[in-house]
């Protein structure tokens, strides 16, 4: 049985992304490594706990000794990275984690790999002839846009904030082990994601907790930025599909083609509890405009038609059917129904 390391596992995308592809590769055993700081949690994972090809291991992506023996150990034949410190106020609060995390830890990963798999630039060793290394970035690499066009695979980095500037950087250090080695490595960037499992202080979490709490539900400026928001199982949909069959060198967009501004998503989560569990007063008296932060990209949209012609792959929920499964799914975990 092959086996693929996995990073991260345990925060939001890779916890959702783990059992799915558990299920569907039956021939592939999973190592699950992750540090487990504020945003990973192995509850997210309890669905899988005791599955004969799942094994998880608490630790750091920078610790050079601990990945070498972890390959050692399993014989790797494909790494999917998503570990990452991703929460952009906490960047700009401490930009130092960020650096460390997600790009020395990326570059530790990228060159254990090569160690591990290659002979010399271009030359794999035997047995490894298929290896691949699959990076997750972000949209927010790109920068922001302006009220219309979209980003694309060819779209010039232009990061604004300390992570977006960190996760830029280990995109460059991926790209420079494929043109400097010739090791097989993919890269997706993503739009927002949203759905099961995702940590408390993002934005969706953020409002539903607000809002059934009592508290006032705090939305940065005047609410009028964009996102394009992508529901998680459709993201790991996708990740899944590079990892098997995207072409070595290549990135590829993934994006739901849901624009949304803030107003707009603050909204449709009031209107929804306001049906599900009513109270005397609307939940949309709850909300409360903050300053906004430093930085602030005012829209994000992303271009998946590459991934879509090349790869055949369709974002199943559109944002109203996946704001109500996540809805539902946060009302369970708060005890709410």
């Amino acid at each position: 049985m092959q086996t693929i390391l996995i990073t991260g596992g345990a925060g939001f995308i890779g916890s959702n992304f783990i059992p799915y592809f558990i299920e569907n590769n039956k021939e592939i055993h999973v190592v699950n490594l992750d540090l487990l700081t504020y945003a990973g949690d192995v509850a997210n994972l309890s669905e899988i706990d005791n599955h004969p090809r799942y094994t998880f291991v608490k630790g750091d992506i920078c610790d050079r000794t601990l990945v070498e023996s972890l390959f050692k150990e399993h014989n790797f034949i494909g790494v999917i990275h998503f570990a990452a410190e991703s929460h952009v106020d906490n960047s700009i609060k401490n930009p130092d984690e960020f650096v460390r995390t997600n790009v020395f830890g990326t570059f530790n990963l990228l060159d254990v790999s090569k160690e591990y798999w290659m002979e010399s630039p271009n030359v794999f060793k035997e047995g490894f002839e298929q290896a691949r290394f699959l990076h997750i970035s972000t949209d927010e690499v790109y920068g922001t846009l302006g009220e219309t066009g979209l980003f694309t695979e060819k779209t010039p980095y232009a990061p604004n904030s300390p992570y977006s500037a960190s996760k830029a950087s280990s995109d460059f250090m991926v790209r420079s082990y494929f043109h400097t080695y010739g090791m097989n490595v993919v890269t997706t960037n993503c739009s927002n994601n949203y759905g099961p499992k995702q940590h408390d202080e993002k934005l969706i979490p953020t409002i539903i907790r607000k809002a059934i709490s009592g508290e006032k539900i705090p939305i940065y400026g005047d609410g009028k930025n964009i996102r394009d928001w992508l529901y998680v199982l459709d993201h790991c949909k996708g990740i899944e599909l590079v990892f098997n069959t995207g072409k070595t060198g290549e990135t590829y967009n993934i994006g739901g083609k849901n624009e949304r501004d803030n107003l707009y998503i603050v909204d449709a989560i009031c209107s929804i509890l306001d049906e599900i569990i009513p109270q005397k007063k609307s939940y949309k008296e709850q909300i409360s405009f903050v300053k906004d932060r430093p930085g602030h990209d005012f829209r994000y949209a992303i271009d998946a038609n590459k991934l879509e012609t090349e790869l055949g792959w369709k974002a199943h929920e559109n944002f109203e059917s996946g704001i109500k499964k996540t809805i539902q799914w946060y009302l369970e975990k708060y005890s709410y129904l």
